[in-house]
């Protein structure tokens, strides 16, 4: 079992990934068919609805971002990959604010994006105001990544 460590650890990288990113699979995918809708109506709306379709997408990348920061930490991207099963628990723990809320906040970023979606729809020159609805929900993407990274780096320095 000396390798029980290393198997939470890189299961909370996973989750981080997977997570986050199947989030930002749905909340892209659903702006995306709200975004063509207007398309279909006016091509020329095309970059303004996505700058809208991109913003859930951002979950996915701090998933894959902390997955990166777990897989160094824990030397699978270079170095010793042996830590202890306590150790392998902790960074599972750190990994879970990005999975959960990388998940929940880019499906719910994109009912905000599909709604500013279709307020550019009908008025093109509220897309500023389209984006901070959107933007606002990513502070608690933004939020959960700051934790995970901060329990991540702090793990490293611990000896158990």
């Amino acid at each position: 079992m000396e390798s029980l460590g290393i198997v939470f650890a890189l299961t909370g990288a996973a989750l981080a990934a997977l997570m986050a990113g199947i989030g930002s699979a749905i909340g892209v995918g659903m702006a995306g068919e709200a975004a063509a809708g207007v398309v279909t109506e006016d091509p020329n709306k095309f970059g303004k609805v996505l700058i809208l379709q991109l913003l859930p997408g951002t979950q996915g990348i701090y998933g894959l971002l902390i997955a990166f920061i777990t897989l160094s930490q824990i030397g699978i991207l270079g170095g010793s990959a042996d830590i202890s099963t306590a150790k392998g628990l902790l960074y599972l723990a750190a990994c879970l604010p990005m999975a959960f809320v990388g998940l929940w906040s880019a499906i719910r970023q994109a009912r905000a994006a599909v709604s500013g979606i279709q307020l550019v729809s009908k008025r093109p020159d509220q897309m500023g105001k389209s984006m901070i609805f959107a933007a606002m929900v990513e502070t608690y993407a933004i939020l959960a990544l700051l934790i995970s990274i901060l329990s991540i780096t702090g793990i490293g320095g611990l000896s158990i």
